[in-house]
Parts: structure tokens; C-alpha cells; sequence
């Protein structure tokens, strides 16, 4: 079965859950997750953990996404500015990209921040460069002063092509070439399908990153194809497309009516039935003409960004340097 590739999103669970639903629409005869497509749910009410491994092409072909580990952290009130929520956040952020992580103690690793920093959604990635622990040239200069465990770190935010002239690919192929680091670890905005993951959800995978595919605008892919090693994608969908937002507006918008209706309810059923891809898809040909593909992103995304980007970029800290805890974070960090 192919996946929906209409429908703009950077999020692997979300194209698992095109898979499923697609799947119930044809009413095939299965159960479970797709051929080749594993998952593993953990946390908590307030952190939620989704492990999703593919494992086969037959795999990569159900959910239109390279064989690999993948996990999505679901934390609802991350728009929220709650001090225990941030901190708990940041360490299981760090405690997931550890486990995706194999790393000598001297071995050096590159962060690279992907994005515009002029565009508040796409500053993701240069926000968290900003806030890393970048070691390399102190252990190279006065190691001496470092503590112990502290492993080499140094960090790029290369801009974007409409700025630079030059691919994204291009100039961190050429890093990657003179500082030979053993690890990649790539930061960028993302793309949802749904309105509630919207600055609410980081997703982190070891299978690379393909900059702007969920927008429409793919660039040179990240990737151990492609830069000779290994590439750790770490994202945030931070945009939805209009016609996303029209649709859950309207399933909302029904859900209410049937709660509320005393009559009548069976009509309102009937529309709320109606297949989720389906009413996606002429919403979206009924704003194009007139919108095109609008990208949108909550009013409050300055300070969004502000908190998740310090929440990566202390589980980077947390899980790069043996022994370094959040108190230590600022020692390191100007």
C-alpha cells in the first residue's frame, strides 16, 4: 500500500497513522502496525515516548519512511512555561538520544543547527547551536580546564541556500571533511498533520534528515549516504498547512455540534465520519486557488522556540558529556 504523500508532514508516527487509517478505509485483513514497522510506547501521562523502528523495505514502503529508529516525544503542555516540565523534558530528551547514540569518550561530534534564522519557525536549529556546549576548542587549547567527560563538540548553523548560494548538503560536507568528526547530530523545524503537535512534540531519529521535505521544498539529505557518517535528526514540527488546520477545525467543530445537538445528530455523524485524508484533500483543493500552500504557526512561536530550543540543547549536554548534569549547563554556555 502506498503512503499518502499528499499530506505534509516530517512526523513518523503521523505516517504511521495515515498507514492505519488507510488501511481500515481498504479494509484489509490485519492487525497491529505495518509489515517491517515496530513500536514501543513509554513515559508518562505528561511526557509520552513513542519508539517506532522500521526494519524492512516492505516497511519503508507502508509508511514512506527509511529503515531506522525513530522516537517522538509527545509533551502536551510544553507550550506551557512550567519549570519541572521543562527540566523533566530535558532529561528524557537526553536519556532518548542516548540510546540512539555509540560514542568512544574522545570521540568528536558535529551540531549542526539547519534553518533561517530571520524566520522565527525555521530557527530552530541556530536557537540550539546558540545553546550547546561547544568544547571542541577548549580541549584543544586548554585542556587543562575542562572537566572530565566532557567530549569534543563543535556546532554550525550554515543558513539556508536562499541565503548562502550554497546547499546546506554542500557546506556540511565540507566541515565533515576537514574536522573527520564520528558523529553528525542535525537540528530542524518540521512539519505536522496535526494542529495539537504543533511546538509540542520532538522527534529524533538516526536516519538523517531531508531539510523542507515536509513543506514541499526538499533539500540535500542528511544523512551516513551521504556525509560518510553517521546523522542524528533531532526536529520539531513548529508549522501546519491551512488545510490541515481547516480540517481539525471542522472535526472539532463537530464534535461539538454532536455533543450539543438534541437532535440531528446522526447528519453530524454522518460529516464526522467521513474519511480524515479525504476531507483533507478537498479542503485543500477549495483553498488553493486562493491561499495557495499557506504555512501557519502559532502567534506565541517566539517564546515557544526560545524554550524548546534550551530543551534540546540541554539533552545534547546531558547525553554528550559523561556527568554533566542541567546545574553545570551554564558553566559551559554563553
Amino acid at each position: 500500500m502506498a503512503n499518502n504523500k499528499n499530506t505534509r508532514t516530517d512526523l513518523v508516527l503521523e505516517a504511521n497513522e495515515l498507514f492505519k487509517q488507510q488501511a481500515m478505509k481498504e479494509r484489509l485483513e490485519r492487525s497491529g502496525e505495518p509489515e517491517g514497522v515496530e513500536v514501543e510506547n513509554a513515559g508518562t501521562n505528561d511526557i509520552r515516548i513513542t519508539r517506532v523502528r522500521v526494519t524492512s523495505q516492505a516497511g519503508e514502503q507502508s509508511i514512506g519512511k527509511p529503515m531506522g529508529n525513530y522516537v517522538t516525544l509527545e509533551i502536551p503542555g510544553l507550550r506551557e512555561n512550567n519549570q519541572q516540565l521543562f527540566e523533566d523534558t530535558c532529561k528524557e530528551t537526553a536519556k532518548e538520544i542516548e540510546r540512539l547514540i555509540s560514542l568512544g569518550e574522545k570521540d568528536t561530534v558535529l551540531i549542526v543547527g539547519l534553518g533561517n534564522w530571520n524566520v522565527t519557525p525555521d530557527a530552530l536549529g541556530p536557537k540550539v547551536v546558540s545553546s550547546v556546549m561547544v568544547t571542541r576548542h577548549l580541549l584543544e587549547y586548554v585542556p587543562d580546564q575542562v572537566d572530565e567527560g566532557v567530549r569534543p563538540v563543535c556546532a554550525i548553523s550554515p543558513g539556508v541556500l536562499g541565503i548562502t548560494g550554497i546547499e546546506t548538503g554542500e557546506i556540511i560536507k565540507g566541515i565533515v571533511d576537514r574536522v573527520s568528526p564520528e558523529l553528525i547530530i542535525a537540528i530542524d523545524a518540521l512539519a505536522s498533520r496535526k494542529m495539537e503537535r504543533v511546538n509540542t512534540t520532538i522527534q529524533i531519529a538516526d536516519t538523517g534528515i531531508a531539510p523542507g521535505s515536509g513543506v514541499g521544498n526538499k533539500r540535500m539529505e542528511l544523512s551516513e549516504k551521504t556525509m560518510g557518517v553517521p546523522v542524528i535528526a533531532i526536529g520539531v514540527p513548529t508549522v501546519v498547512d491551512a488545510a490541515t488546520m481547516a480540517n481539525d477545525t471542522i472535526d472539532l467543530m463537530l464534535d461539538s455540534m454532536i455533543k450539543q445537538a438534541s437532535q440531528g445528530t446522526e447528519f453530524y455523524s454522518m460529516l464526522n465520519d467521513i474519511d480524515k485524508n479525504e476531507k483533507y484533500q478537498l479542503i485543500q483543493e477549495i483553498l488553493n486557488p486562493y491561499i495557495g500552500n499557506l504555512i501557519v504557526t502559532p502567534k506565541e512561536i517566539d517564546d515557544i522556540i526560545e524554550r524548546i530550543s534550551k530543551i534540546i540543547a540541554n539533552g545534547l549536554n546531558i547525553a554528550l558529556h559523561k556527568g554533566i548534569t542541567l546545574q553545570d549547563v551554564n558553566r559551559y554556555v554563553h
